[in-house]
């Protein structure tokens, strides 16, 4: 088995010549310096002060899906952007992505983190009342094991709701700040100006997309090269659970890669936005490979905020041993996770 090279994409119609051009990244970066101008004024006309607030909530959101798109490109293409002015504003578009992202993941986690526990002891917590007038419930033979996650599970969700809830107000806080702060603003100035002036090379007019393009997709093909696709080629992974409750705070030394390969699936996506102008439908393959390697993403990351929770000091053994077993359960989610990237990407190979 050989693996497939990704299709190249094809010439885009309406620019001059047979190719994408520097004229064609102006016109992509305009169009997503207009949208974080318009998700900027949503934002500030609902006030944005409201946490879980729809509007605003949204408008982060678009805010970040511009911002993501713009750094992207500059990295993608930097040899045809000025490099002094690319340069300085690559990082505080990450600066402000990350800020802005952070409210969202804590709210998500705590999601998921809660759903599990309830999976995985039966238990109802306070906010999961039975409905009116269901009558008495019989209880459920439980053996030991079963019995102690339910005992614990509760006193667990309630310690990750209040460490992740904290967590989300603190995000929402620094988010809003950072909106406010001169900081923001020298940004959003830099991206206005982008919305009507584009400052490319001499050169950017008459070159080529496509090398560049092509360069972002062969750094995807090279890190999913590098994978354990033989060991994500089974459902569980037994090493991903070695280091399980040990004292490092950090992520799973497996993870790295795989959030690495996420991050250049997402520069390879928005590449090829660049060459169709964003006027093709994500392709359905590159889709689902990126779905499941979300799903590791926040499987990893609420593994470690398991872990976290059950590093409190002076728990009850119950809630340690049901932090200890979401733990467990959230890295064999990662497991699932990358067993579903691996049969999506072996769809690109061919027999020889």
């Amino acid at each position: 088995m050989a693996q497939q090279h990704l299709e190249p994409t094809e010439p885009v119609s309406g620019h001059l010549g047979p190719y994408p051009t520097g004229d064609a990244l102006a016109g992509y970066l305009r169009s997503q310096a207009t949208e974080f101008l318009r998700a900027l004024r949503q934002h500030r006309e609902s006030g944005g002060t409201a946490a879980g607030a729809e509007d605003p909530v949204d408008a982060a959101r678009a805010l970040r899906r511009s911002v993501r798109r713009i750094s992207a490109s500059l990295h993608t293409f930097r040899p045809l952007l000025d490099p002094d002015w690319s340069e300085s504003l690559r990082p505080e578009l990450a600066w402000l992505s990350g800020t802005l992202g952070m409210e969202h993941a804590y709210e998500s986690r705590l999601e998921r983190l809660l759903l599990a526990l309830h999976r995985l002891s039966g238990a109802a917590f306070p906010t999961q009342q039975a409905p009116v007038g269901s009558g008495p419930v019989a209880p459920a033979a439980t053996s030991p094991d079963r019995g102690n996650l339910t005992v614990g599970a509760a006193k667990a969700g309630a310690l990750l709701d209040r460490q992740l809830t904290l967590a989300r107000t603190r995000a929402h806080s620094t988010a809003l700040q950072a909106l406010g702060s001169s900081r923001f603003h020298a940004v959003a100035d830099s991206i206005a100006v982008l919305a009507s002036e584009v400052p490319l090379t001499r050169t950017a007019v008459t070159t080529d997309l496509q090398p560049l393009a092509t360069a972002a997709q062969e750094r995807l093909e090279d890190a999913v090269t590098a994978l354990p696709l033989v060991t994500a080629g089974h459902p569980y992974n037994a090493e991903a659970l070695i280091h399980g409750l040990s004292p490092d705070p950090s992520l799973h030394p497996q993870d790295a890669p795989w959030h690495q390969v996420r991050l250049l699936l997402r520069l390879h996506r928005y590449a090829r936005e660049v060459l169709t102008g964003g006027n093709h439908p994500v392709e359905v393959r590159l889709l689902t490979a990126g779905q499941a390697l979300d799903r590791h993403r926040d499987a990893s990351e609420a593994a470690a905020a398991a872990a976290a929770a059950a590093r409190t000091p002076r728990i009850a053994p119950a809630t340690a041993y049901a932090l200890g077993v979401l733990h467990a359960d959230q890295r064999h989610e990662v497991e699932a996770a990358r067993f579903g990237f691996q049969q999506c990407w072996q769809k690109q190979t061919v027999s020889t």
